[in-house]
């Protein structure tokens, strides 16, 4: 075990990129002496002389061995590297530095199963902790989803509470579990996040091309809607986007945005995890394939000189029903994705914290929204229940699930492309389908592989006419 020094600084931070940089200015702004590493020296050197005011509580380091000497002990160091090998690498060049009790801090987007595996070592104290909110919540306050032992977490718990954003005064920090929790939870985060924005961009998509809106007058329409039910951050910053103006043309600014988009894993990593869980979230499964999809520009341009363009102008869906079925779509999606929270507490045995993870939701993350504030309340109510089954939500769907409907229906029948939007509703229709058509898929099975099925007595292991005795 180290002793105990409280000469340095608080904690070290590796990895000054965006998301680093402005994680280690936050916590210097919240009063935190903090020492800072990155692998190339200019950059750290710049970091430290643009600081301005902050530059009396960052210590800047040129080598591993100097950061580890800045610190007080036992030592706290947060790592801001690419996920998957690197960390690794960082953690075997950190250790034979560190004592017993020093404590690695992954803040990075890894995979869960990763976390897990280095966190259950049990050879360090390890803590896995999701951060969300890009480069403007890291710097101001962003969502934070801890994960590990909550003894490690004590010991960094006033860091993070600080430097995360707040609602109402409350804290969006909180420790999701043991081991890779807080890393699923922020992966479900983004997962969740995938398919607003996909659900969004659908709606805009209707509202260019079957309406022929213009782009300031797409922003109004998402402007007026951000003051409603669909208050969020990507809502809001959805109407600033559709309004601004390329600096070099002049022109509105997606007008001249290459329609293929990026992607860094974690929403991919939800729709995998999704199926080995048994938690369906086909809206996240849709717009994880329409991301792929805009990828293959190509091949898009080929379809459209064969087939012609698909998106046709039409009549006949106003905003209201646009801003409803939206409603209805964003409720689908949230309700998906805590029931993989709750998959992942059955099957890990973590005891996911719903209701507070709604609450840490409310600022700071990407997908924070008004609707979360009632998410909290009713998972705190009605724990283990889905949200499309609880009284609050289910009275709105049953006002909105029709406009939903309304909006694939004339989506698809003039060429609208809206995969989540239809899937959150083929999601909707299965969960409310008391019988459905399984019945012909376990026949089938039978049929071919003798795979047997259940009877409606309650016998299992049955056979049709076709198995042989």
């Amino acid at each position: 075990m180290g002793t105990q020094d409280e000469t340095g600084a608080r904690i070290g931070l590796i990895g000054l990129g965006t998301m680093g940089a402005a994680l280690a200015s936050n916590i210097a702004d919240k009063g935190f002496d903090i020492a800072v590493f990155n692998r190339t020296t200019e950059v750290t050197r710049d970091f430290a002389s643009n600081a301005g005011p902050l530059a009396d509580r960052i210590t800047p380091t040129e080598s591993l061995e100097a950061l580890v000497n800045a610190l007080a002990k036992p030592r706290a160091i947060i790592l801001m590297v690419p996920a998957g090998d690197a960390v690794d690498a960082q953690i075997d060049a950190l250790r034979p530095l560190l004592d017993a009790d020093d404590l690695i801090i992954d803040c990075g987007n890894a995979l869960f199963h990763d976390t897990d595996r280095r966190a259950s070592s049990g050879k360090w104290p390890f803590l896995g902790v999701g951060v969300s909110g890009g480069e403007e919540g890291a710097r101001h306050g962003p969502s934070i989803m801890g994960g590990g032992d909550p003894d490690h977490w004590a010991r960094v718990e006033d860091i993070m509470t600080a430097i995360s954003a707040k609602h109402d005064a409350d804290p969006c920090a909180a420790l999701m579990g043991p081991g890779g929790a807080g890393h699923f939870v922020k992966m479900v985060h983004n997962g969740i996040e995938y398919a607003d924005m996909q659900m969004i961009a659908e709606v805009y998509g209707i509202l260019r091309d079957g309406h022929g809106m213009g782009y300031d007058a797409i922003a109004d329409v998402f402007d007026a809607w951000n003051k409603g039910q669909l208050e969020s951050y990507l809502v809001e910053i959805s109407g600033i986007v559709a309004r601004a103006r390329d600096v070099e043309t002049g022109e509105p600014l997606l007008s001249v945005i290459v329609d293929a988009a990026g992607q860094k894993g974690t929403g991919r990593w939800t729709a995998i995890e999704s199926q080995h869980r048994l938690a369906p979230v086909p809206a996240i499964e849709a717009a994880v394939v329409a991301r792929n999809l805009s990828s293959r520009r190509d091949e898009r341009a080929r379809g459209e000189a064969i087939f012609g363009s698909a998106p046709q102008a039409f009549d006949g869906l106003d905003h209201g029903t646009l801003e409803q079925g939206l409603i209805a779509g964003k409720i689908l999606c949230y309700a998906q994705g805590f029931e993989m929270l709750s998959a992942a507490t059955r099957d890990f045995g973590w005891d996911l914290p719903m209701s507070r993870i709604a609450q840490i939701w409310r600022q700071g993350c990407i997908i924070r929204s008004s609707m979360l504030d009632d998410m909290a309340r009713v998972l705190d109510a009605s724990p283990g229940t889905n949200l499309m089954y609880t009284d609050h939500f289910s009275a709105i769907l049953k006002q909105t699930h029709g406009a939903l409907r309304q909006v694939v229906a004339q989506a698809s029948l003039n060429g609208h492309p809206v995969p989540a939007l239809a899937s959150g509703l083929a999601y909707f229709d299965a969960m409310r389908t008391g019988r459905g058509t399984a019945d012909m898929i376990q026949g089938q099975r039978d049929h071919f592989g003798l795979h047997g099925f259940e009877h409606t007595n309650g016998k299992t292991g049955q056979h049709g006419p076709w198995a042989k005795n």
